[in-house]
């Protein structure tokens, strides 16, 4: 299937009233290397500089377990969700500290714990190797021995990457395949929890409150880099504003590993809705059943169950609402006209139908 996978991008959003909350969200979710100055520039007068980007790019954190953070301090204090914490949090809980249900806190540097398995890494640099790869492509080529090809460069070229800069090298697929991007990240093994809130706070409303809004809860957690068994030194991160968003501020949203399907054609979606969607669900479904029975059994249990459990609501939820949208009647007839136009387009258009 056509699909954009994104790394590291920007999100943004046009925050109209404070005291109701209410947001306009721009469209788009951008590329570090490709992000909408001219635009920000028109609408909101934002000018937009490299040194800005580059900023926010060095303070934004991808944690190996999934998921999005934030560099908040000098001393490599990282901000991130309480879901996003939750596996480490699983992993550092015993029957005696349950650190899930009952929260954590460690008041000084030697009081915070080391995360087993975890390792966070900061994009440092990206380059662009669409051309080395489309070049180990032979002539006339299969299907699969052109992604085979593909897949031998762009390993290749990670590991030639990672003995040359000692940076975690990873090349991704951008845009179904017509750009090859080589992401370089700085890598921290040693990271340790600091605070995280009890599940009650963390996860207000359960799964009845999860994706819908507004939503009251404090979905947040701590964790502290270190490198050489001091506190690192960061020199790119984003400072605390004590006053807040205030009414028609722009709001930008740094996140990875993100990705976007709005380049999916209209087979490919109706294929999502009719079958692979359906599919899905109900294999969660099932899971989770079986996981709420296993809980029921003890205390001891529903601890080791706990996070299985919210990753199948969690996704369960987010699938219900994908498929719902896909049978809104007019996404898919807008999805059609769009299309039709665009064949049109390259129809019309020597250049593109080469």
């Amino acid at each position: 299937m056509i699909h954009r996978k994104l790394a590291t991008a920007l999100l943004l959003a046009l925050t109209f009233g404070l005291g109701s909350l209410k947001l306009h969200a721009d469209e788009g979710m951008w590329l570090f290397t490709d992000l909408p100055s001219d635009q920000l520039k028109s609408r909101y007068g934002f000018t937009m500089t490299d040194e800005w980007a580059q900023h926010v790019m060095l303070s934004s954190v991808r944690f190996n377990s999934g998921g999005s953070a934030s560099f908040v301090s000098s001393t490599g204090l990282v901000l991130t969700n309480h879901h996003v914490a939750s596996d480490t949090l699983q992993k550092l809980s015993t029957p005696e500290h349950n650190y899930i249900e009952d929260g954590f806190y460690a008041p000084t540097h030697a009081q915070e714990v080391a995360a087993p398995d975890l390792e966070l890494n900061q994009l440092v640099s990206i380059e662009d190797v669409t051309a080395q790869v489309n070049a180990a492509v032979p002539a006339g080529a299969s299907v699969a021995e052109a992604a085979k090809a593909r897949r031998a460069v762009m390993s290749e070229i990670e590991q030639k990457s990672l003995d040359t800069t000692g940076f975690r090298s990873d090349v991704v697929t951008l845009f179904g395949g017509a750009k090859y991007h080589l992401y370089r990240y700085k890598k921290y093994t040693d990271v340790r929890l600091v605070w995280a809130p009890e599940t009650k706070a963390a996860f207000f409303g359960g799964d009845a409150d999860n994706f819908e809004y507004p939503r009251y809860c404090l979905d947040v957690t701590l964790f502290r880099v270190y490198e050489d068994g001091k506190p690192a030194k960061i020199d790119h991160f984003l400072k605390f504003d004590e006053a807040g968003v205030q009414d028609g501020d722009l709001v930008f949203v740094s996140g990875n590993p993100g990705r976007t399907q709005r380049i999916f054609t209209l087979d490919a979606l109706k294929y999502l809705r009719d079958h692979r969607l359906p599919y899905v669900l109900d294999y969660l479904r099932r899971l989770e059943v079986l996981m709420q029975q296993y809980s029921y059994e003890g205390e001891e249990q529903k601890r080791r169950a706990r996070n299985l459990q919210f990753g199948i609501q969690n996704s369960r939820k987010a699938y219900t609402g994908m498929i719902q949208g896909l049978q809104n009647p007019s996404f898919l007839e807008k999805k059609a006209k769009d299309e039709a136009a665009l064949l049109k387009q390259i129809k019309a258009s020597p250049e593109l139908k080469d």
